[in-house]
């Protein structure tokens, strides 16, 4: 039988069974003694078991079926849940989502987990406490970290540092060994770190920095750096330090980053203790691995609350691909709708205008619900941020707490895709720099647990996304002091920037306030990252913070990537589309009420100025300029909290238009987001009113 045709179902209900299963034991961690959870628990993960070896994966299936041990005793309440099992089922939970990844990628879902299931085994049998194969896992994980000469590397790590290299930064890897006459190795590895630090950011270290700095290590350490600089320039300073033996520093890219981690993986895998996990399970548990079809059946059955006929499902999955091809023919059909409606118009037949007429109602009806078809509810995203937060808490010895709200709220399918890098930057930003350790939390007259809140909601054609933490805020004197030393801003500048002006500046490319070194990225590369994939999606990123008390982070995302309302204008012979998400109100504006202020066209709006800007000029448009009439129309644009006015020459109407890419042949041209066509064919640029406003 070809099992080829399941696979891809295969794959979706395998990563809906990991979520559950991560989303659950999060809970059992909160309430420990809930059987009802461990029972939801096993049933989820004994359907996992059964689907893998019905496909053939049988290392996921093995892995699975050892989990499920541990899960038996505990819902017969033989065994207690405890902080050491939790680990262990985390552990087991990360591999096997990396083996659902391998498959996703066209591998065979195989790996190394040994250690892994050495722990479990040891929870079966009762000696976990007593020097079992939990006392061999962290040492022989150490053995094989140092053996393989590269760092084992997170996801998130090694999303940071390939996004690093789409950005055009600079990806190395170092390794330094300490003279060996020297008497402060750990003093002399504090010289290395805090001279990388000012060029760029570490990533990962190895041995950890904790380690390094208590002199737990062997005269060398190796770690993945981000930076402007080129290799032999660095390598070049780390020699120039006193007592540095050698340095080695190599440039990565795409392949050989990929190489680098995957031989640290193969390395430590091959150093941990490797019983044969199968044999024994099966010598343990006679009932076969492998299901049939019926036995396969028996899973889902097995998982009804209260037996009896299933309610009949209503929802199907679709390929994003084939919706993506509907997408563009209903883009197909807004444009020849614009036409017949054009025509009729022309024509002036009545049976024509009202026929056209009735097509465009349900055109619009269609189109309304294709673009249904395409939102997705962000908890898709959400999801998967209480597991990491509770990793990262542990890792730093804080306690946090993260509240979800507004995780029903809609996206479309393709800002959903992009969105989940950002996020992570944002919150592993507000766990690791924002919230206070727990002592320092009880110093300033705080709860021991911080709360980060994570919020979104729909306002007007727009999604907001807010990361809020009751940490100790942003230092504004602290950031200003090292954008200066950076040469972020100038002096002159200084002085007169606003707080939200100066938060902003943790954006800039390579800039860090972090002072203590740690795995966990700073504010530099990843907010750098940020804000530039926002903005490539046509979103604002904002900060709010108030020292002592805590920061927000806003992000504002346009609802849709595809069809958005705008304004259509004439500039002389061309044609543009704002879109109306961005614009506050339109007007006219004369000639005497223009005023030149410090070299900048200013005119009144409400009870403040706010900047004039000519698209005849900006886009060097001939056939009109503004200063040659008597009365002018405007546009006003809105980012934020800031305004700007844009000069036009006549409004042609409001519009749905279909947003299409520029595509390679052009390079990215500033203020233009795109273009779409009309009704009568011609191509009108869609203009980005966030590049206008700084």
């Amino acid at each position: 039988m070809d099992m080829n045709q399941y696979l891809s179902m295969f794959i979706d209900e395998s990563n809906d069974h990991l979520q559950s299963l991560n989303e659950k034991m999060l809970e059992l961690e909160s309430n420990p003694d809930d059987i009802s959870i461990v029972q939801v628990i096993f049933r989820s993960a004994h359907t996992l078991k059964g689907m893998a070896a019905t496909m053939g994966f049988e290392d996921l299936s093995s892995l699975t079926h050892q989990m499920e041990n541990v899960l038996d005793l505990v819902r017969n309440e033989k065994l207690k849940m405890q902080e050491f099992i939790f680990d262990t089922l985390f552990r087991g939970l990360d591999a096997l989502q990396s083996m659902v990844e391998d498959i996703t990628q066209g591998g065979e879902g195989k790996a190394d987990v040994s250690s892994i299931v050495a722990d479990l085994q040891s929870i079966v049998r009762g000696d976990f406490g007593q020097g079992g194969g939990s006392d061999a896992k962290p040492a022989a994980e150490a053995q094989g970290a140092s053996t393989a000469g590269a760092i084992q590397l997170d996801q998130y790590q090694y999303s940071v540092l390939e996004q690093s290299i789409a950005e055009g930064h600079q990806v190395l890897y170092v390794e330094v060994a300490i003279s060996e006459d020297s008497q402060l190795k750990a003093a002399r590895a504090y010289m290395v770190f805090d001279l990388l630090e000012r060029f760029g950011e570490i990533v990962k270290a190895y041995p950890s920095v904790q380690d390094i700095e208590q002199e737990k290590f062997d005269r060398s350490f190796s770690l993945y750096y981000i930076t402007q600089k080129e290799a032999a320039e660095i390598q070049s300073m780390i020699l120039n330090l006193s007592e540095i033996g050698s340095a080695q520093v190599a440039a990565l890219d795409h392949e050989t980053l990929a190489q680098l981690a995957a031989g640290a993986k193969e390395t430590a895998a091959s150093a941990a203790p490797a019983p044969a996990p199968a044999p024994e399970t099966k010598a343990a548990n006679p009932a076969p691995a492998a299901k049939t079809p019926a036995q396969q059946g028996e899973h889902k059955s097995g998982a009804r609350a209260g037996g009896g006929t299933p309610a009949p499902s209503r929802t199907i999955r679709v390929d994003i691909d084939r919706l993506d091809v509907l997408m563009n023919l209903l883009s197909e059909l807004l444009i020849d709708r614009s036409r017949m409606e054009q025509l009729a118009n022309e024509v002036k037949r009545a049976d024509l205008t009202e026929t056209v007429e009735h097509m465009s109602r349900v055109s619009s009806d269609l189109q309304n619900i294709v673009l249904k078809l395409r939102m997705v509810p962000i908890d898709t995203v959400f999801n998967r941020f209480p597991r990491m937060v509770r990793d990262l808490a542990k890792s730093l010895d804080k306690k946090i707490d993260l509240v979800i709200v507004g995780a029903e709220t809609e996206l479309d399918r393709t800002v959903i895709d992009e969105i989940g890098d950002p996020l992570v930057h944002l919150l592993r930003n507000a766990v690791d720099h924002g919230v206070e350790p727990v002592a320092e939390r009880v110093a300033a007259g705080k709860p021991e647990t911080g709360t980060v809140n994570l919020r979104a909601f729909h306002s007007g054609n727009h999604v907001f996304i807010e990361i809020e933490d009751d940490g100790h805020g942003i230092d504004r004197d602290k950031v200003l002091k090292k954008a200066l030393k950076n040469g972020v801003v100038k002096e002159s500048e200084a002085a007169s920037m606003t707080d939200e002006q100066v938060y902003m500046l943790l954006f800039a490319p390579g800039f860090s306030t972090a002072e203590v070194i740690s795995d966990i990225s700073g504010r530099g590369v990843g907010l750098d990252v940020v804000k530039s994939k926002i903005e490539s999606l046509s979103g604002v990123v904002s900060v709010q913070s108030k020292l002592g008390a805590g920061t927000k982070f806003s992000v504002q995302m346009p609802l849709t990537l595809s069809i958005i309302s705008a304004m259509l204008i004439k500039v002389g012979a061309e044609k543009y589309a704002i879109p109306l998400s961005s614009i506050v109100e339109t007007g006219l504006i004369k000639r005497e009420q223009v005023r030149e202020l410090h070299g900048y066209t200013m005119i009144p709006y409400r009870d403040t100025h706010i900047p004039l800007m000519s698209l005849a000029q900006l886009f060097d448009i001939p056939g009109f300029s503004e200063s040659d009439e008597e009365e002018t129309e405007i546009v006003v644009i809105r980012k934020g909290d800031r305004m700007a006015a844009l000069a036009v020459e006549n409004f042609i109407g409001q519009s749905e238009i279909v947003i299409k890419n520029l595509g390679k042949y052009l390079p990215a041209i500033q203020g233009v987001a795109g273009a779409t066509i009309l009704g009568d064919g011609q191509v009108a640029l869609i203009i980005d009113p966030n590049a206008f406003i700084k």
